[in-house]
């Protein structure tokens, strides 16, 4: 059976395993990223990491015959390299993943985004098994998505293609302004239903400077804060009628919802899938809305998938 290494380079950490022919994970492992010190040093530990899980399968006489990446930025797929990135990410933008990492490992690389790989995961292993399309959005730090298309990720013609966050929406607007976006725009999605967006939405309502994260602002609308039930309920609906809005134009055959915020219980998720139910066209109100099953093995997985199945780029 072939082995291959998928990795889920993101800004905060690298996660990889050896991952069999029929899906099957092994020997995870994560290193840091090292995102303030450009992407050579980023590499250089991909590559380590890379070494350790070949010895690895060695040692149990497996044989490890590609690598696939996700990895944080746009990512021109036909080449490896980063397109752009934000300050997430220092040095990142220009980076040749694919042949760097190919020079350093001596293995065959292939790299695409990381939430096409997450997407491409779910398509193959987790809640879109078996379809022939699905529309994945991931609601967390960021918002990203990802549109499969027969088991190929659909990237658009200069690689941009899933950026959900970074779509118009009405909800986006507080006293008759708009919201600064990450990008440097503002008055998109990720600006109001990202995580980071709804503990800023907190404030805004009124919720005190000392509640330290979107994880505490949960917790406080447990209890019946106000000011958490807004911004919760702010981002929900954003985040639904985004998802909502794309299901109308892509028609997939499923929606698969991830991220932080797909996890965070009932308080998001309820709201969110009204949201988008009340935003579709007639003919898709039946249309199956899953939560995503991969949790943090998705990417992993989708990665390997790119050099196992190879599918084209579209």
């Amino acid at each position: 059976m072939q082995h291959v290494i998928g990795i889920d380079l993101g800004g905060t950490k690298t996660a990889a395993a050896v991952v069999a022919a029929n899906g099957t994970v092994l020997y995870p492992a994560q290193t840091p990223t090292r995102n303030r010190d450009g992407g050579e040093a980023i590499l250089a530990a991909t590559a380590g990491l890379i070494r350790s899980l070949r010895a690895q399968a060695a040692a149990d006489g497996i044989d490890v015959t590609a690598v696939g990446i996700g990895a944080a930025g746009v990512i021109n797929a036909g080449t490896g390299t980063v397109v752009s990135a934000t300050d997430a990410i220092l040095g990142w933008t220009g980076t040749d993943i694919r042949d760097r990492l190919g020079d350093l490992t001596g293995l065959a690389v292939s790299v695409v985004n990381d939430v096409h790989a997450h997407a491409i995961g779910e398509a193959w292993l987790g809640a879109a098994a078996g379809s022939k399309s699905s529309l994945m959005v991931a609601f967390g730090t960021g918002v990203g998505g990802s549109f499969i298309l027969d088991g190929h990720p659909v990237l658009g013609h200069r690689f941009v293609g899933g950026h959900v966050g970074h779509i118009a929406s009405p909800y986006a607007y507080h006293d008759g302004a708009a919201l600064a976006c990450s990008c440097g725009h503002a008055g998109h999605v990720e600006a109001i239903a990202s995580g980071p967006a709804i503990h800023a939405s907190f404030r805004r309502f009124g919720g005190p400077s000392s509640v330290p994260d979107t994880r505490a602002v949960f917790d406080l609308a447990r209890v019946g804060d106000s000011a958490a039930h807004q911004a919760i309920a702010a981002g929900a609906a954003a985040a639904g009628q985004a998802v909502g809005g794309l299901a109308n134009i892509l028609d997939p055959e499923v929606i698969v919802v991830s991220g932080g915020l797909a996890d965070a219980g009932a308080a998001w998720w309820d709201p969110m899938v009204a949201a988008a139910r009340r935003e579709l066209l007639a003919p898709l109100a039946g249309i199956p809305v899953h939560r995503a099953k991969l949790g943090n093995t998705a990417a992993i997985v989708g990665a390997a998938h790119l050099v196992l199945k190879q599918p084209p780029i579209l």
